[in-house]
């Protein structure tokens, strides 16, 4: 099997995992600066799906201390009662699978430089399947209960087994870059 036609997935493979999407939503309307301090809107982490691998109670303290490391830094304190800003988050996982196709032969300037227009060809389609995982942190008013700020990081996951240290640096560099984003002026 030509060495060519492995390069190319590993290294869509490898840009996809250097990504990170980041996407936020917003109701215009509301003063974040008047928003001081905040709570949990239980269940704090939700996750989807409910996969034991991903779901548990250390990925959960991770999550709830990097979002409050965060919301620190941002200015917003956290409060017993009477919070302006409820916070949850959730932590989805889906499968997905991609197509690559490689065309060897053909000759000419384009194709096989070896070869000659009207050359034999020939392609090649090989399917890579992976996992994307989204983290999004939604706040909600505490007044009136209604979402006010979403901001959400996407992207793959690695296949390889993680560490207890890599997982928490995980988790604490996607909450950063979606909390980066708040407040949105």
């Amino acid at each position: 099997m030509p060495y060519r036609l492995l390069l190319l997935p590993l290294l869509l493979v490898l840009a996809a995992c250097q990504t990170t999407r980041l996407e936020r939503d917003f109701d215009a309307s509301r003063d974040f600066a008047a928003y001081r301090s905040w709570s949990w809107q239980e269940p704090a982490v939700q996750y989807v799906p409910a996969d034991p691998r991903l779901h548990s109670d250390l990925t959960t303290q991770r999550v709830r201390e990097a979002v409050a490391e965060e919301l620190d830094q941002r200015g917003l304190r956290p409060a017993q009662s009477n919070p302006d800003l409820k916070v949850q988050v959730w932590m989805l996982v889906e499968q997905r699978q991609d197509q690559v196709t490689t065309v060897y032969g053909g000759g000419g300037y384009w194709g096989n430089p070896w070869g000659f227009w009207g050359a034999p060809g020939y392609a090649e389609t090989s399917s890579y399947n992976y996992r994307v995982g989204t983290l999004q942190i939604d706040l909600f008013d505490g007044r009136d209960g209604k979402l006010v700020w979403r901001g959400s990081a996407e992207q793959v996951l690695p296949s390889r087994s993680r560490t207890p240290t890599e997982r928490r640096l995980d988790i604490y560099e996607t909450v950063t870059k979606v909390l980066s984003q708040y407040p949105p002026y």
